[in-house]
């Protein structure tokens, strides 16, 4: 194993231990961020995917490294993409007004080239919904696209931005009551069905 490998592999072990830390935000945050511009594409997907979950319980505190994990949405690389708008959907789902300048640049992910990407940014959105639905009242229309999406994951996936911002506000999903139901009856995968029935569930009754 040459030299950099084994320097990722440490300190991969190292931000492992940071997450199982019972140290206070104060002090974990700062240790963590200190990997965010890390040479290793892996650290710094652990770091983002970290911060994210930090900036769920603490957004305030993560506030000054948001634009970093924003700028990251427009990384090379696809596992980057993920985990910087899957941790602005955790921040977002905290304090939506930390997260809210980038919230056009989320959505443009849901045009991302590569599918896992796509359904990160579904999954993110989700999160800012469960605290903030009322945000998507004009962005339903960019989801019911992905209901079609060639992709099974995105499309297993979609649904459930529609369960739950149907919850709180069904007149939001009424329209795709039937775009849902043709779904649940004639998508070719099983979870795809059942995940479009359960929004439907959830947005009319």
């Amino acid at each position: 194993m040459n030299k950099n490998n084994s320097d990722e592999k440490e300190v991969y072990q190292k931000l492992i231990r940071f997450g199982k830390s019972k140290a206070t935000p104060d002090i974990l945050i700062p240790k963590v961020v200190k990997y965010i511009n890390y040479p290793s594409k892996k650290i710094k997907a652990k770091v983002l995917w970290m911060l994210g979950e930090l900036g769920l319980k603490n957004p305030e505190k993560i506030e000054p490294y948001i634009i970093k994990i924003a700028h990251e949405l427009k990384n090379e690389d696809a596992k980057i993409r993920q985990r910087a708008v899957g941790a602005l959907g955790r921040i977002g789902r905290g304090n939506f007004g930390l997260i809210k300048p980038y919230i056009s640049t989320i959505l443009s992910k849901t045009k991302d080239p590569i599918p896992d990407v796509r359904m990160n940014c579904i999954w993110a959105c989700e999160n800012i919904a469960t605290t903030y639905p009322d945000i998507f009242s004009t962005s339903m229309e960019i989801f019911a696209r992905l209901l079609d999406d060639p992709g099974i994951r995105v499309r297993r996936e979609s649904p459930e931005i529609f369960r739950v911002i149907g919850k709180k506000f069904p007149d939001f999903v009424a329209p795709y009551i039937p775009k849902l139901k043709t779904v649940s009856e004639t998508d070719p995968d099983n979870v795809v069905r059942i995940h479009a029935a359960g929004a439907i569930k959830a947005s009319t009754t």
